[in-house]
């Protein structure tokens, strides 16, 4: 251990920062951004178009959700058992993968209400049900109730989220045309029979890809998943292995960016439950100590926004008729210079993000 380059938490910072494309608009498409990032966390319908408008260069709403449409992505309960946006490739092959980490530790938590349940004829049942046609959460409670009267309600549309591969079919989380949860099977939606899990290991390299370099933990965090270490040692011979400040052993892709701690970091602002703040075991590379906990009030996540490539503060949007306010309120005071460059950040995303023709207002401190 005491041989390995230690990295410090800026440059840390500074390389994810860059792997989650936020150093500099990237010129990527949206297909290819969710797919480069394995995804994008989507418990709320906002969050992938704010991710994505952070990120890209001319972002515009409107192109993910004709991916929407077009079934090429999809929302599906997957890493942490949360649902996320992922491609139709990996909606599939990352559920199947994180099947026996989190969604299985949501499902053994339900099992009290499931007594005298008989797993196998509600997989069956609901799967005929969904297929007939995508069904809301209450429609297949009500379906199920009718076969286990005494069974209880949300243990068993628990039990059918987590035993079945299904989607969230449009409109549900389009922009500004987003409906009620609606779902069917990943196979009845993309058409054709599911594919297969994807190897852990390459899902290993992916994760470095767009969030390391990483711990172990790191990773199990982000998916959900543990025991992974054997995964890592497999790979080690490939793999840069770094230690952080802590001396925590950090692994990467020899080749992947990590530029140089003193690399300018623009403003950004990003969305609840923005997966740069979720996949770490460790995020102070990110978030620092003593702002632990700001990001959320009791179960609510808030939008963040960085300075220099930490956590600065919070943004709020007011969206009335024909007119947005975006606020923005700092954990403390910042700089002029800072003040500017987030004005034109915010400037940016109103602009990609409001429709054309509406006011904004943008109220920042004094």
């Amino acid at each position: 251990m005491d041989s390995l380059p230690t990295v410090s938490r800026r440059a840390l910072g500074r390389a994810t920062l860059a792997r989650q494309l936020l150093l500099r608009p990237s010129p990527l498409g949206p297909e290819e951004a969710v797919h480069h990032l394995v995804g994008l966390q989507a418990q709320n319908t906002k969050p992938p178009y704010y991710a994505l408008a952070a990120r890209l260069d001319g972002f515009r709403p409107e192109r993910l959700s004709a991916l929407m449409e077009s079934r090429a992505v999809a929302r599906i309960v997957s890493l942490r058992s949360t649902v996320h946006t992922h491609t139709a490739g990996d909606a599939v092959a990352l559920r199947r993968l994180v099947q026996a980490g989190a969604v299985e530790r949501e499902l053994k938590a339900f099992r009290k209400g499931l007594a005298g349940v008989d797993l196998d004829r509600l997989t069956a049942l609901s799967t005929a049900y969904v297929e007939e046609r995508p069904r809301t959460p209450k429609e297949l409670r009500d379906r199920l109730l009718r076969e286990w009267p005494d069974a209880d309600p949300l243990a068993l549309t628990v039990a059918a989220r987590c035993l079945l591969l299904m989607v969230q079919v449009t409109p549900r989380g389009l922009w500004r045309r987003s409906g009620q949860v609606a779902l069917t099977t990943t196979g009845e939606w993309f058409g054709g029979p599911d594919g297969e899990a994807a190897a852990i290991d390459e899902t290993v390299l992916r994760y470095l890809g767009a969030f390391g370099p990483a711990s172990v933990k790191d990773m199990q965090t982000w998916c959900g998943l543990t025991r992974l270490r054997p995964a890592f040692e497999r790979l080690r011979p490939r793999l840069l292995v770094l230690r952080d400040e802590r001396g925590t052993e950090l692994f990467d892709l020899p080749d992947a960016p990590r530029p140089d701690a003193a690399t300018p970091a623009p403003p950004r602002l990003l969305p609840e439950f923005d997966n740069l703040l979720l996949s770490h075991a460790d995020r102070t590379r990110i978030v620092p100590a003593e702002l632990k906990g700001r990001t959320w009030t009791g179960n609510q996540a808030h939008r963040v926004f960085l300075l220099d490539g930490t956590l600065a503060g919070l943004w709020y949007l007011e969206e009335a008729k024909e007119r947005t306010t975006l606020t923005v309120e700092p954990f403390g005071r910042i700089t002029r210079a800072d003040r500017a460059a987030l004005a034109d950040e915010a400037e940016r995303i109103l602009r990609l993000t409001v429709p054309d023709g509406d006011a904004y207002d943008l109220v920042l401190p004094s």
